[in-house]
């Protein structure tokens, strides 16, 4: 079970933001971390990834919603700023730190294409780094759905 830190299968799109920022070479251990939305596919399990004492964590979480009272002093305090809100636009880049990395989970169709939960070329002025949408998250979710594949099948295979 992921809440015991014992071996499982980690969801997909929580596990590919972490592999991201780790391939990137963006520091978690130590990191303030605020995840914006606590949803139970995004926010809820990435939150207790990166709190874990592992490789993939030892970061300090903040969890915030929309509903958050004064959302843009958790936002400005992260080095890491996690957007899965499912809300178009929500993070300007007034909320975000200068040098912060931004990564945008939110995918919504609109009549000027797809945008995530960022408004990026805000954010992309202040942010250190940033994930684009479409084209960030999304690719790492099907990776690591591939990677949990590989797994079990090696595990039902040779019992690994």
């Amino acid at each position: 079970m992921m809440l015991r830190g014992e071996p499982t299968f980690l969801p997909a799109t929580p596990y590919g933001i972490v592999e991201l920022l780790l391939r990137e070479g963006i520091p978690l251990e130590g990191a303030e971390v605020c995840i914006v939305g606590y949803g139970d596919l995004v926010g809820a399990p990435l939150s207790i990834m990166l709190a874990q004492d592992s490789i993939r964590g030892n970061a300090t979480v903040t969890s915030t919603h929309i509903k958050t009272r004064d959302l843009q002093a958790h936002t400005l305090s992260a080095d890491i700023l996690v957007a899965a809100a499912g809300v178009p636009q929500l993070i300007g880049g007034d909320m975000i730190r200068r040098g912060a990395t931004v990564v945008d989970v939110g995918v919504h169709r609109t009549a000027d294409g797809l945008v995530g939960d960022v408004k990026y070329d805000e954010a992309a002025t202040v942010a250190g780094a940033i994930t684009p949408v479409p084209g960030g998250v999304g690719p790492m979710t099907v990776a690591m759905l591939l990677v949990n594949t590989v797994a079990a099948a090696e595990q039902q295979a040779f019992g690994r």
